[in-house]
């Protein structure tokens, strides 16, 4: 029996610039990237192809060093041009110059047969010699999935509440065969349940016919939205319990690979933001860059491009890639500039949770803002305000997890519920922060602290 759950403590930010429901199909970038970056607890890639190496989608660019059988795969056909490098010649991206015709993307081919036939070991060895593994991801610590451990249970997101987040109904339409086969494959890796979370207020064409499966229903402001506040309202993550997460295109992409034997990375992704003249959604692939997508399409030459979303997305130049994650692109301005006594001043732009700084976004609150990235004050002593337990919607202490971060207090981090979050579960707090303090990197460290301890 499925849970219905109404959350009342978050905040959503609205913004100006959300996606018209149409799909362009415009023209496709010549460069292609997967990026090591986009995964938590990959340190240590270990590179296999060279330069001017030609690929599949699906063939093989790196292992993680830790788990060498987790590769990470082409997204599309074409030729390496180039891995990039950073400090300490840490691993960037590996740079992939697509073949010219999309339409005839060249596949390495894997099993594809009857799913019930098919064993866990072998649904597992598939699933890591084509890259669709990576999808999973493991709780508590937000890492890619340990194939030598069992989840208790499977959660699914079947929606999102970031800002200008886009369509699920829209992003999936017609796949609903794909994401049955994935259900049927990730059976093979829990003797728990399978749950697919879906918002309350609103009727799933997508998704609620899916057999085999536990619905649970969520309403209320972001973070409704993150599997992880899902997870804590449905079956908590207690010390020593693991539970894997993924994504709905993750689903969809291992039904592709048992059902037509390819690791398909076609997908939609939507423009966002107020700095875009048309924001609308463009089919595309995974690690596509951006620069098609935004060319004559951007308001002013002064802005931000964001992979993913304004809260837990990451900084991109215009040349830069999607993430492997990401189902958006957001532009907005930057933010660079300084505002005399802006921690002061009350004004009717301003969007805020404290009705002291922001009443007009209380009486207004279906108005769209457009925002940019200053954040209007330095990073200062941290204080106690209360703030982040009403945008957080779990039965933890935020202020008091934070502060035990920071003492490196292992048994207070354990005590205060650092199993049960990572970065997105807690990126409302970011934006409330009166002390302008990174909190996102802050559990990113405490994490690390205790996963490596």
């Amino acid at each position: 029996m499925g849970k219905n759950v109404r959350l009342r403590k978050g905040f959503d930010i609205n913004l100006a610039g959300k996606a018209s429901p149409t799909i362009t199909t415009t023209d496709q970038p010549d460069v292609f990237a997967i990026k090591p970056t986009d995964f938590q607890g990959v340190y240590l890639p270990r590179v296999l192809v060279n330069v001017g190496d030609t690929v599949k989608a699906g063939t093989p660019l790196f292992r993680d060093k830790k788990f060498e059988k987790i590769v990470f795969t082409a997204p599309v056909s074409g030729e390496v041009i180039e891995i990039k490098r950073g400090e300490k010649r840490k691993l960037l991206e590996v740079k992939i110059l697509a073949d010219k015709s999309f339409q005839h993307v060249e596949f390495r081919k894997y099993s594809a047969g009857d799913l019930a036939s098919i064993s866990r070991e072998e649904a597992q060895e598939q699933l890591l010699a084509s890259g669709v593994w990576t999808n999973l991801i493991q709780r508590p610590f937000g890492v890619i999935a340990d194939p030598n451990e069992t989840a208790k249970a499977i959660f699914i997101s079947a929606f999102d509440s970031h800002p200008l987040a886009p369509d699920y109904e829209l992003i999936f339409k017609g796949e609903e065969q794909f994401f049955q086969a994935g259900v049927e494959i990730l059976k093979k890796f829990t003797s728990g349940r399978i749950h697919v979370n879906l918002r309350g207020d609103k009727q799933s064409s997508i998704f609620s016919g899916t057999k085999g499966v536990e619905f649970n229903y969520f309403t209320g402001p972001h973070p409704s939205g993150c599997v992880g506040v899902q997870i804590h309202h449905i079956d908590p993550i207690n010390r020593g319990e693991i539970a894997w997460t993924i994504n709905p295109f993750g689903v969809i992409q291992i039904g592709k690979l048992f059902l037509n034997g390819i690791y398909d990375t076609s997908r939609i992704v939507a423009l966002v933001g107020s700095e875009v003249k048309t924001p609308q959604y463009y089919k595309t692939w995974t690690g596509a860059s951006i620069s098609k997508m935004i060319e004559n399409n951007i308001k002013s030459g002064h802005v931000r491009y964001i992979s993913g979303n304004v809260l837990t997305g990451t900084k991109i130049p215009a040349d830069g890639f999607i993430g492997f994650f990401d189902h958006m692109v957001t532009v907005i301005p930057e933010g660079d500039y300084y505002e005399f006594m802006g921690w002061i001043s009350h004004g009717f732009k301003k969007l805020s949770t404290q009705r002291a700084w922001g009443l007009f976004s209380f009486l207004t609150p279906k108005k769209e803002y457009v925002l940019d990235t200053n954040t209007h004050g330095e990073p200062r002593a941290f204080v106690q305000t209360g703030v982040f337990e009403k945008v957080t919607p779990m039965d933890i202490l935020p202020t008091y997890l934070i502060k035990a971060i920071i003492a490196e207090d292992f048994d207070e981090m354990e005590a205060l519920g650092i199993y049960e979050v990572i970065e997105e579960d807690l990126a409302l707090c970011d934006f409330v922060d009166v002390s302008k303090h990174n909190i996102q990197a802050l559990l990113r460290e405490g994490i690390e602290l205790i996963r490596n301890s």
